[in-house]
This record gives C-alpha cells, sequence and structure tokens, in this order.
C-alpha cells in the first residue's frame, strides 16, 4: 500500500531538508568525479570552493552553436559559427621572422584557413582529423572561390562523444576562465554536477511571492542560466536571479531597518531654543527651503524615542555642514556630546574652524583630533571630553582611539561618509548609549546604490543651492588657454587652484607633479603673484597655515594634489584647473570642481586632458555637459559599474553574481517594495513559509552588515 503525504509546509520543508541532506553542496569539489587536488585548485582560482560554488558559478556570455552555418553559406564580416575538420597546417615566416600558422579547416562545402600570430603551439591542439567549432567574422580569401580567411577567433575542440551535445548544437553558456582551466572542462562537469546535485537547490522564495510575479523555480532558474534551450528561456533565469539577489538583500535591509525604527531605547530631545535661537541670528544668511525641509527631519528624528540612522546627501556647496551643526546645538541643549569625523585632517580642521566662529559667542567648546596634533593638546582635549568641558569633538580617524572618552556623547556625524567602513562607524557609535547617528555625503548617491549600500537608512536631500550661486563653468581648454584665464581672475582680484594627480615626478608616469610646478608657476608663468603649495605629506601645522594663508588672501594661487578634494572653502576662488584631468574619476573630477562657485561671483573649472580612452572621453564629457552631481554620479556608475563606485567594498555587501545595478533598477524597486511589504507583516521572518528564506538570509548576510538576530 502507497500512503501519500500531504504537502503541508511543514513537510514540504522536511522533505527539501532531508534532500538537502543528501545532496551535500557543500561538499569540496576536490571530491568530485573527475576533479582532484590539482583541478581544485585552478576551481579555487576564479572562486569556486564546494558545489554550490559551482552551480552558481554562471556563464559571462552565450554562443549560439544552434544554428551552425556551412562554409559555402559565409557572408564577409558578419559573426558566424562553423564546424569543420583540420585537413593541414602551414608555417610561414615573414622577413622580420614573424611566425605565422596557417591551419587549413573544411566542411565539405568549403574551406577556411585560420591565420594564427605567433601561436605555433597551436598545431598541437589542432591535429589533422580533429572535429573543432570556430567563431568569429570571416573574410574572403583573396582569389580563392570558396575559401575564407579567419584571424581573430574562438575555437573549440570536439571529441566525437556523447558529450560533444553540451558543446555544440545548442545555446553554449562561455564562462570565465584561467588560462590554465580548459572551458570543455568546466562546462562538461558543471553539466555532470547539475544533473547529479540540482535538487539539493532549496526553493527559498515564498511561494506566494514566486507566483505573484511569474518567476521560475530557483532550480530551473539555475539550470536554465547554464544550459537555457532558447535565449527568452535565459532571459526568464536570469529574472529569477537577478530577482533573487536583489530579495534577499532588500528583506535583510528591511528587517534591519524595522528593528531600528521599533527601538524605544534612544535619546528623545527636547527643543529648548537657548541655543538654536541665538544661533540662527549669527548667521549672515538665511536657511534655503530645502535646508530647513531636512532640518526638520533630523529634528523630528532626535525627538522620537528611536535612535536616529539618516543618511544626508547634497552636492557640494548645498550647506550640509551647517544643517548637521544644527543637530549638534540641539543635542547640546540637552546636555549630550556630539562628535564629527571627517576622512582628512584638512577637512576636519575647516570643519572646527568653521564651526569656532559660531561656537564662542554661545558659550560652547570644541575639541579638536587629528594624528598629527601636539601630545599634549591632545591630552588637554581628550580631559575637556571626559569633564564634560567640550560639547563637540571634532576630527578624522583619530577619534576612534580608545583614549578618546566621551562623557555623554549622543549625537555622531560622518561626513563624507563613504570614505569610512562600517567598522570606524560602529566604534564610534560604542563611544556612547545609543547614539543617534548622522552620516553625510557631497557625493550624490544613485537611487540603486541607496536603495542596496543604504536602504536601511532614511535618506535626506539638499539639492537647492545657496541663493546667489551661479553653476560653475567647465572648459577643456589647452595650458597656455588656461594660464591665460587665471591671471585674467587673478587681475581682477579673484584667487585659483591648479591641481596635479602627483606630489612629486616620478619615472613610472610622465606627468607634471606638485612640487615643481609651483616652483615653474611663481618663477616662469605668474611672477607677479604669490604661490602657495599644499599636499598630503605637509606636517598638519604648515597644511592649517597654508590654509589659513588661502583664505586670507596672502596666496593668490594655490598648487595642490587632491588634498583639496574636500575641506577647502574660499569664497574669493573663482577658477581651478586640473591638469591631466583623465588621470582622475569623475567623482573626484566634480568634487574639485566645487571648489569654486561658493560665492556670487561667476567661476571656471578648466580642463586639461588627454582623452584618449572611452572611458576618459564619457568622464569629461560629463563634466562638460552638467554640473548636477546626482547626474554625475548616475554617469560614474555607468562608467565604473557598482563594484567600483565608492565605498561599496567597505560596507562588506556581498558582490552581485548576476544583477546590474544600472540595469536592473526596475526590478530592484520591485524587490524593495515586496521585500518591505513582507517585513512588516512578519518582522523576523518567523511563519512557516518564511524560514527557508530566513535561513537563505543568515547565510549570505551573516556578520556583514551588521545585521539583526534572525529567528
Amino acid at each position: 500500500m502507497i500512503t501519500r503525504i500531504p504537502k503541508t509546509p511543514a513537510c514540504r520543508q522536511a522533505g527539501i531538508t532531508q534532500i538537502r541532506a543528501n545532496m551535500d553542496l557543500h561538499k569540496n569539489v576536490q571530491y568530485l568525479k573527475g576533479v582532484g587536488p590539482q583541478r581544485a585548485n585552478l576551481l579555487k582560482d576564479i572562486g569556486i570552493l564546494t558545489v554550490y560554488d559551482l552551480l552558481t558559478y554562471f556563464p559571462r556570455d552565450y554562443a549560439d552553436r544552434s544554428q551552425l552555418k556551412l562554409i559555402a553559406q559565409l557572408h564577409p564580416a558578419e559573426t558566424t559559427t562553423i564546424q569543420a575538420t583540420v585537413l593541414r597546417h602551414q608555417v610561414i615566416y615573414t622577413r622580420s621572422r614573424r611566425q605565422i600558422l596557417k591551419i587549413a579547416v573544411s566542411d565539405g562545402t568549403g574551406t577556411v584557413i585560420l591565420v594564427c600570430f605567433n601561436q605555433s603551439y597551436l598545431k598541437n591542439y589542432l591535429p589533422q582529423g580533429t572535429t573543432v567549432i570556430v567563431s568569429g567574422k570571416f573574410e574572403k580569401a583573396a582569389n580563392r572561390k570558396n575559401v575564407y580567411e579567419i584571424k581573430n577567433f574562438v575555437y573549440e575542440v570536439l571529441s566525437g562523444d556523447h558529450e560533444d551535445l553540451i558543446h555544440t548544437g545548442r545555446i553554449v553558456p562561455i564562462y570565465s576562465v584561467t588560462q590554465q582551466l580548459n572551458m570543455r572542462f568546466l562546462r562538461a562537469l558543471i553539466r555532470r554536477v547539475l544533473d547529479e546535485y540540482k535538487e539539493g537547490l532549496v526553493e527559498y522564495l515564498p511561494e506566494s511571492i514566486r507566483q505573484q510575479e511569474f518567476l521560475l523555480t530557483f532550480k530551473e532558474a539555475v539550470e536554465w542560466m547554464h544550459f537555457p534551450p532558447d535565449f527568452p528561456t535565459q532571459q526568464q533565469a536570469r529574472e529569477r536571479l537577478v530577482f533573487s539577489e536583489f530579495f534577499l538583500l532588500e528583506t535583510a535591509l528591511a528587517m534591519k531597518h524595522f528593528e531600528q525604527q521599533h527601538q524605544a531605547n534612544g535619546i528623545a530631545y527636547t527643543i529648548h531654543k537657548t541655543l538654536l535661537t541665538p544661533f540662527k541670528e549669527l548667521l549672515p544668511f538665511e536657511f534655503t527651503a530645502d535646508q530647513i525641509k531636512v532640518i526638520s527631519e533630523i529634528f523630528a528624528d532626535m525627538q522620537s524615542t528611536r535612535v536616529m540612522n539618516r543618511l544626508l546627501q547634497g552636492d557640494v556647496g548645498s550647506g550640509k555642514t551647517i544643517v548637521s551643526f544644527c543637530a549638534m546645538l540641539l543635542a547640546a541643549e540637552n546636555k549630550y556630546q556630539s562628535v564629527l569625523m571627517a576622512p582628512t585632517e584638512i577637512l576636519a580642521e575647516q570643519h572646527f574652524i568653521y564651526l569656532r566662529k559660531y561656537l564662542l559667542p554661545l558659550g560652547l567648546n570644541a575639541v579638536l583630533f587629528t594624528s598629527g596634533m601636539d601630545k599634549k593638546i591632545i591630552r588637554q582635549n581628550q580631559e575637556a571630553l571626559v569633564q564634560g568641558t567640550a560639547q563637540i569633538a571634532i576630527g578624522t580617524h583619530a577619534l576612534l582611539e580608545e583614549d578618546v572618552v566621551f562623557q555623554r556623547l549622543g549625537l555622531i556625524i560622518v561626513d563624507e561618509q563613504h570614505r569610512f567602513g562600517v567598522r570606524q562607524r560602529s566604534l564610534l557609535r560604542q563611544k556612547g548609549h545609543n547614539p543617534d547617528v548622522l552620516v553625510m555625503t557631497a557625493t550624490p548617491i544613485p537611487r540603486s546604490l541607496s536603495l542596496t549600500v543604504y536602504g536601511d537608512l532614511d535618506v535626506s536631500t539638499i539639492r537647492e543651492l545657496p541663493p546667489g550661486r551661479k553653476p560653475v563653468k567647465t572648459l577643456k581648454v589647452n595650458e597656455p588657454e588656461a594660464y591665460q584665464f587665471i591671471k585674467n581672475e587673478l587681475s581682477g582680484g579673484h584667487q585659483a587652484f591648479v591641481v596635479y594627480p602627483l606630489i612629486e615626478e616620478s619615472p613610472k608616469f610622465t606627468l607634471k607633479a606638485a612640487k615643481k610646478m609651483a616652483l615653474d608657476l611663481q618663477e616662469k608663468v605668474f611672477p607677479d603673484f604669490r604661490v602657495g603649495l599644499l599636499h598630503g605629506r605637509l606636517k598638519v601645522k604648515d597644511k592649517e597655515q597654508i590654509m589659513q594663508d588661502f583664505v586670507a588672501k596672502k596666496i593668490d594661487l594655490l598648487v595642490a594634489t587632491t588634498v583639496v578634494e574636500v575641506g577647502i572653502d574660499v569664497a574669493n576662488a573663482t577658477v581651478i584647473m586640473i591638469e591631466h584631468a583623465e588621470r582622475f574619476g569623475l567623482a573626484t573630477l566634480h568634487q574639485l570642481r566645487g571648489r569654486v562657485g561658493r560665492s556670487s561671483a561667476q567661476s571656471y573649472c578648466l580642463l586639461s586632458a588627454e582623452d584618449k580612452t572611452v572611458d576618459a572621453r564619457s568622464r569629461i564629457k560629463a563634466m562638460l555637459e552638467t554640473t548636477d552631481g546626482f547626474k554625475i554620479a548616475e554617469e560614474d556608475l555607468k562608467i565604473r559599474g557598482p563594484g567600483e563606485f565608492f565605498g561599496v567594498r567597505q560596507h562588506g555587501l556581498p558582490e552581485f553574481k548576476v544583477a546590474d545595478l544600472a540595469r536592473d533598477f526596475t526590478l530592484l524597486a520591485r524587490t524593495r517594495e515586496l521585500s518591505f511589504d513582507l517585513v512588516r507583516q512578519d518582522s523576523r521572518l518567523t511563519n512557516p513559509d518564511h524560514r527557508l528564506l530566513a535561513a537563505e538570509i543568515k547565510k549570505i548576510f551573516a556578520g556583514r552588515i551588521n545585521l539583526i538576530h534572525i529567528g
């Protein structure tokens, strides 16, 4: 008698668990048939350690070998695939002793000559009688009927056995491999392991969501991503895998977000206006509408009992610092201390100088911490924090030292936050009891990244520039034009920057360097003006003195490296020239441009560049076409991709195997909507239908984004 087991969720889960036990997806690939230690090391080089790694090592491309062409059917310059047999080899030597190997192959309807430069070893790989698949663009051979030539081609040897069906006559997966790892071996191994282990691929998406979104099962998607019967099916498989990657991340972020939302042990501040009102009266300007909106959002967070976790983004010069200062004053009104951490000494010092002029009239005290400071001053500043006589600490990584202890830390502000990792922010948090956190960036974040890297944060945005500011005009110029332009600005009483990629000349690069050029510019180009030099190797006191001299107009032209990318705010500077602009990333170019345009005077950014590469041309074009930091950020993401976009690696998030943030943004937004809805209903994923999802999230994200414990 056969008993049919009812398909309840619990039974289904038990069955899946049993399958997974029998199919050990965490088994080392070394112990798979046909692999062994040597090949396992080759697989390790491409990140494959386990059976699961192998099954989820997806193709980078596909070759359509479902429709092979006969040589007689070839058309010149058309990318085509043929199957033919090797007839003969011929080695030719040119006058310069360059070796050319010609391999004649035929399918009975014509002949193709494979032309191989300095690759005589291919004679051994393609002996006479070998059946081979050849793909590429074929050209008609001169004065020879039914004979074609091909110089750039991809080939694959067929062995004549049943395994050939994996490699030809179908859509064939193309994988990223090393020189030592054979593509044919990898493809055959994946096919065999798929057949043996695919039942162990557990479906972790809730069935209701999978059916609602018309998605393939995980098992189907993995198999058809490797070996699709047709391209529409491959696209369905890809969509399911992209959905999975986004959904897992967004659900994890939603869980973290909801936990933070429901924390009731944060500080609830009260607005007393004992400092805020006098401070507003000190300001020589009115807040913009965007600034007022953002201050309201921050104050609403700080007045609630939940811990604030907010990202403040705004273009260069939009007034984020003064907004963050309002938050510090609210903390001070409630007898709490604040800390502002910046990535560079120059930026920390600039903040310190700027904020101190408002602090003193309000009877408040700020202390500075940088690694280059005098030890005696550091000890005094530490004492002021412990005793509570300093309400605000400003500094660099030096703030993370164990000796920096607060009496009552209530607010953490991290400026240019993408330059810090999760660990640094966590160390700061530990110096207070559930302090509020505000992270700021002047590099606007593309929405796709903000939904992933910062998906657990509330986001405030300042788009509006202070009144009277004019957009910086960006021009591509040659050196003589730039120097004349700068002279005109300096003669009009303004100041200027010239930025170089190097401090000193290097035999590795034919690039101008700041040190030498500062001397040349002073002596040969701008003898009637005062030229200063600023770079990262200068002592703290020297850097501070140069900055103060520039602000005080004792320096007309400041020669610098990218140390001025952030932290220099001189309203009288109206022109910045960037030498070798092709050497800088788009985000850096935009940040450097932000050093000017900080007054009502028209300002200029002059780019001197040899834009020979596609990426360099794209960056220069973007700079010339827009001053909008948000558009710049989107373009930067397209050029560099999310893997290299600022700060992404520091967050410890896993790299997507299939998803592309720019290409798949619509799907990302949809998964975010669905995941947040799911977590609203089941914040710890304890529902039986969600337990496999919870287990998958825990496996992938454990320890990576400081996730809450999953039930």
